[in-house]
């Protein structure tokens, strides 16, 4: 149970009250939001581990997916746990706050964020997204399983949507992926993952 806030609190602060155990927490514009996340979204999130893993062994790739990794974005009072964030090892060394805190800073450190859509999806589409491109984090994917964004994020009528934002000249462009087509990544080209195989997971 998070006591309740007088003021917003800087990423500083935030990290000296993050506790070392127990449940998760992200810090957004200075407010501590504690992560509930459902089954289904950690399903999910597991399954897209698992088959990101084995294209980066297939691939013999630098990368790894560590199962916690605070982001510091540049907004000052804010930070995002992501529910998947593919670490290339090799700028960890540029990394100060990894060994200690799990705190990524660099955005060639994490070239993909993947976000599984709660109910709190206005975060994912929003605050995230805004920071995320800030930031120059080349990939970021929106799994929507659920259909939660609004219409203007994944059309109508709504549907289970992976939305694939790619950093172009600073700026993301989107491209929407719905059930029975494949997803095309820029950092996984090879990849041959289907949306249907992703939201089948959260009807196990």
């Amino acid at each position: 149970m998070i006591a309740p806030q007088t003021k917003p609190i800087s990423f500083e602060e935030f990290m000296e009250w993050y506790p070392d155990e127990g449940d998760r927490y992200e810090l957004i514009e200075g407010v501590i939001v504690e992560m509930l996340p459902t089954g289904s979204h950690e399903d999910i999130a597991g399954f897209l581990v698992a088959e990101l893993n084995l294209e980066i062994r297939r691939q013999n790739l630098p990368y790894s997916i560590p199962k916690n990794c605070l982001l510091k974005p540049l907004a000052p009072r804010s930070g995002y746990l992501p529910d998947v964030a593919v670490i290339n090892r090799e700028y960890l060394k540029n990394e100060l706050l990894w060994q200690k805190s799990s705190v990524i800073q660099d955005a060639q450190t994490v070239p993909l964020i993947i976000e599984v859509v709660s109910t709190n999806w206005r975060d994912d589409y929003g605050h995230k997204f805004v920071e995320y491109e800030a930031m120059g984090i080349a990939e970021y994917w929106i799994v929507d399983y659920r259909a939660l964004g609004a219409v203007r994020y994944i059309g109508k009528p709504k549907q289970p949507t992976v939305t694939i934002c790619k950093l172009v000249e600073g700026e993301y462009q989107m491209e929407k992926f719905v059930q029975g087509e494949i997803l095309q990544s820029q950092v996984f080209p090879e990849l041959e993952l289907a949306t249907d195989n992703i939201f089948q997971v959260a009807n196990l």
